[in-house]
């Protein structure tokens, strides 16, 4: 039975390899140290964190996420260590709460590798703290007990490292909290939230990721568990940096459920359930089946419901593998302590046995997977058709049946999203608008095999047209006149990239050139940021010049640091900043290391950005367990003339609204 505790309690372990698994409700950077006797903390060494996961008998997660499971294995700690202290921490500079006191109670759970429940605490009475110690498993006369701690700093992870004796507190904090800024800035959107009945609504047969792999016997895998409203589950620890969060804003007053509803939609009474299916067959998917007002609405939570049972099923099905290796690994190593199996028939007996069985738990797994990725991808057969032109491929039918649209939708695509396991699945990258942060198209060497099988000027040329697809798609879902396009291009290398957008006159004004182009644009939009700014703090909207546009308002920067000087970046950099709140948005093209000359002055930067790439690319993570997924930039399909046409029709709209 599961031990629950309260604060000083403390617990006997009955397992020495263990989990550590928590859920704080909104992104926590989870880490853990290791002390002496007496609790000291040696050295930075001593610390596991996103910038440095794993040390001897420890790991943790390597990015910021609202769910974190921690392995660790007591026998594998150094004879010095007799204590590890979990710490919690919220980002720092990232846009979330502050402070503990405004999320739900954290919670923290000891298990054994089984998945078998050993102690569990709800860190309660937290207010102004943004850090704390939750629990920590200490050593005490050759046994090791698990005590809940729930100890809040104010003063953050600055604080809580120097109370356990870190002389380098200051540093090591300022280490850790730029680790979780890099791995945040990598983050899939956060879905919906749940419908009133704490889930999306699903017509169909529910997956069976909350038992993926499960064998029936007792030595089954541990499983995700039945996720509530603010407790989703999450599957192991991943490496890769997390997807981008750009969930819309929350409201100022708390105690209610948060409206996502666009606030110009007609409500609309939800559809009417299709018939039930058979018995012991699952229901036919349909496009629209989860919650909403709208069609759209229901899109967009179906789409998402789809990224998160995708998320989730893999992450049981690694787990249930996961498992089965370290059975394994077990079974084999009792062999080979036993000189009696060590050698002969007997040890050849047991160590086969160990590998059918985990062949047996690893094929049970994949079988529970391969039906659930069945089941997905029948139901992605039928959305993707039914996707309205924001959502939908450039290949979808509904972008040649195109109309200017008359209102703003609630999200626009981004490109697709893949995971290794189903590299035939994708699921659309859906971000919420108005865009809450820029996107920065990595020029550079991200990476990926992709990347390394290109050469410098085509991957250039790839970033270049992943950019203008993504304008077209930004100024295509607008009304006529709520969206408008600036580029720059300093030494005009992108010339045949931009002709779409130049040919057809969707650009404000002609592509800015040279270092004098380049100050002229950023001017410009400066001072609009500034006038728009000093007219909402003062209450004062309409004092805003007559001839100002008050449109959204999309840069396109190429090539950048080239034709930039230091007050233009500064410039760039404020934009970056504070242009999303009063509607400018910049749209980057660039190498990182181009701009390596400005050293760490630009990191806050590439931080305010949502980096994509032109190539296929594993740097996204998901925001339930930070799967590397694969994202795929939006292409418009070899010898298609679409991006032109929807152009041409928004020019002709922009005509015919100006008569």
């Amino acid at each position: 039975m599961t031990a629950e505790l309260v604060r000083g309690q403390n617990h006997l372990l009955p397992h020495t390899r263990l989990e550590i698994r928590v859920s704080a409700g909104e992104p926590v950077m989870a880490g853990a140290t290791l002390g002496d006797q007496d609790g000291r903390v040696h050295g930075v060494e001593w610390v596991a964190h996103p910038g440095a996961p794993a040390l001897p008998g420890l790991e943790v997660s390597r990015q910021a996420a609202a769910e974190h499971r921690l392995a660790v294995d007591l026998d594998a700690l150094p004879a010095a260590v007799h204590r590890v202290t979990l710490l919690l921490a919220l980002p720092v500079g990232v846009g979330g709460p502050d402070r503990f006191g405004a999320l739900p109670a954290p919670f923290v759970a000891v298990t054994g590798l089984d998945g078998t429940g050993v102690a569990q605490y709800t860190i309660t009475g937290l207010d102004s703290e943004s850090a704390v110690a939750a629990l920590e498993l200490y050593r005490r006369q050759g046994a090791w007990k698990v005590r809940a701690v729930g100890q809040g700093y104010a003063g953050g992870l600055t604080a809580m490292l120097a109370d356990q004796g870190l002389s380098q507190a200051a540093e090591l904090a300022g280490t850790i909290h730029e680790a979780v800024a890099h791995g945040m800035n990598r983050a899939v959107a956060a879905p919906p939230p749940r419908t009133a009945e704490g889930d999306r609504v699903r017509r169909g047969a529910p997956l069976a990721a909350s038992g993926v792999g499960a064998p029936a016997d007792a030595t089954a895998p541990p499983t995700p568990p039945v996720p509530g409203p603010s407790l989703p589950s999450t599957g192991p620890v991943q490496r890769p940096e997390q997807v981008p969060s750009d969930a819309p804003p929350q409201p100022a007053v708390s105690g209610g459920p948060v409206d996502y509803t666009h606030p110009r939609r007609r409500p609309a009474a939800p559809p009417s359930p299709p018939p039930a299916a058979p018995p012991g067959r699952p229901a036919a998917p349909v496009a629209g089946d989860a919650s909403g007002w709208t069609m759209d609405e229901r899109l967009y939570n179906q789409v998402w419901g789809m990224f998160e049972d995708l998320a989730r099923t893999t992450a049981a099905y690694r787990s249930a593998v996961d498992f089965a290796e370290s059975r394994m690994d077990q079974e084999l190593d009792r062999v080979l302590s036993d000189p009696r199996s060590r050698i002969g028939t007997a040890g050849d007996e047991a160590r086969a046995a160990a590998r059918a069985k985990f062949e047996e738990l690893t094929a049970r797994a994949r079988e529970a997977l391969d039906r659930d990725l069945a089941q997905l991808t029948a139901e992605s057969q039928v959305v993707e058709p039914a996707l309205p032109p924001a959502f939908a491929g450039w290949d979808n039918p509904a972008w040649h049946a195109y109309r200017v649209p008359t209102e703003a939708p609630m999200a626009l695509r981004l490109g697709d999203l893949r995971l290794p396991e189903s590299p035939e699945l994708r699921i659309p990258m859906l971000m919420r608008l108005p865009l809450q942060r820029g996107l920065w198209v990595d020029s550079g060497r991200s990476g990926s095999q992709a990347a390394a099988g290109t050469d410098d000027a085509e991957l250039r040329r790839l970033a270049m047209d992943t950019a203008v697809s993504l304008a077209a798609r930004l100024v295509a879902v607008h009304p006529v006149g709520e969206y408008t396009v600036h580029a720059v291009d300093p030494a005009g290398t992108a010339a045949a990239s931009l002709a779409p957008l130049t040919d057809t006159g969707v650009l404000a004004g002609p592509v800015a050139t040279g270092a004098g182009g380049v100050a002229a644009v950023l001017g410009r939009l400066t001072e609009r940021v500034d006038l728009v700014q000093m007219a909402v703090r003062g209450g004062a909207a309409d004092a805003l010049p007559p001839g100002l546009d008050q449109s959204e308002q999309l840069l396109i920067v190429n090539d950048f640091p080239h034709g930039f000087d230091d007050r233009t970046v500064n410039q760039l950099r404020y934009l970056a900043d504070e242009g999303p709140a009063v509607g400018v948005h910049l749209l980057m093209i660039a190498d990182r290391e181009d701009a390596g000359a400005y050293g760490p002055v630009l990191d806050p930067l590439w931080r305010a950005l949502l980096r994509v790439t032109p190539v296929p690319d594993d740097h996204l993570a998901d925001p339930w367990v930070g799967h590397a997924w694969t994202y795929e930039p939006p292409r418009v399909p070899e010898g298609s003339d679409i991006l032109r046409h929807v152009l041409s029709q928004i020019v002709a709209a922009r005509t015919n609204w100006r008569r």
